[in-house]
């Protein structure tokens, strides 16, 4: 007659029982090549883990905010520095019509000059995104609006944005305007009344009134220069944030791989150990069990 030891049984389920899912995590570790998938399987780790992928995705929030950012600072250097080459060409004309011209040349003159003003309005009314970049937090309607003659010429233009841009995060403590502010929008609109004044001065034929026109130019190109350095200058910084932060999530990769990661060499050797210890524990139980009364009694 047999009999079964009730303790050594049990002992022995539970053994193949752990042995058994030891086996199948490591399989999963040595098929996927992660060595933690659930909070069981290393709760410090998976704590480290969670926080990470909570600080990449503020990160690529970060990410999408400088890019959009960037992408209304280039828009706006490129009109900014289209606007200053127009003023380059009315300062010519300007050089040109105090000149030696005669007033059939002046007249020439103004008439590309006209063409210049609607130029110059049409880039300080540019959108970008469906948004009008230079309209500071007023973003919905063309923040500049012409007054014209009854020939439909620009005799003046008036700036009708708010005074400030909004601002864009960037990251957890830095914000920044893309936009001009309204200080800047406003010497837009004097820069297209200057060179209104300038084709005004050139209609008339008059020397004196065209030299006369040329100072505001001038102030209106320094404010120009000055508008595409600002501009150029966030531009470096939303440059430099953006590689701040590519290296700032690369780094919780890194850190978030270190925790997750398996070493499929160790887990190989940890697999075969456990599939020894499982043939071990089966041969040894199989052992146990078939032992009867008689056994001991010899």
């Amino acid at each position: 007659m047999r009999i079964p030891n009730y303790t050594v049984s049990k002992t022995l389920v539970s053994r193949l029982q752990d042995l058994t899912a030891r086996q199948a995590q490591l399989n999963q570790q040595a098929t996927t090549g992660q060595r933690v998938t659930n909070p069981s399987d290393d709760p410090a780790a998976m704590g480290r883990v969670l926080n990470n992928q909570a600080e990449k995705q503020q990160i690529q929030q970060f990410a999408r905010n400088n890019g959009r950012a960037l992408n209304v600072s280039q828009s706006s250097f490129a009109a900014v520095e289209q606007l200053k080459r127009t003023s380059d060409r009315l300062g010519e004309l300007s050089v040109l019509g105090s000149g030696t011209s005669g007033p059939d040349a002046m007249r020439t003159y103004a008439t590309e000059v006209d063409g210049l003003l609607e130029q110059a309005l049409q880039l300080a009314n540019t959108k970008h995104a469906g948004e009008h970049i230079f309209g500071g937090t007023k973003t919905d309607t063309p923040p500049f609006t012409a007054t014209r003659d009854a020939n439909g010429r620009i005799l003046s233009v008036s700036y009708t944005g708010a005074a400030t841009g909004p601002e864009i995060r960037i990251s957890e403590g830095g914000k920044v305007s893309p936009f001009t502010d309204g200080a800047q929008n406003q010497e837009f609109a004097d820069f297209i009344n200057n060179a209104a004044a300038l084709r005004d001065a050139l209609r008339s034929g008059s020397v004196g009134a065209v030299l006369a026109a040329r100072p505001g130019l001038d102030t209106s190109e320094d404010q120009l220069v000055i508008t595409v350095a600002d501009i150029g200058a966030k531009q470096t910084r939303l440059e430099i944030d953006r590689a701040q932060n590519s290296s700032r999530f690369a780094e919780l990769e890194k850190l978030t791989g270190a925790d997750t990661d398996a070493d499929l060499s160790e887990v190989l050797v940890e697999l075969r150990q456990a599939q020894t210890a499982y043939q071990a524990a089966l041969q040894s139980g199989s052992q146990a069990l078939s032992m009867s009364l008689l056994d001991y009694l010899r």
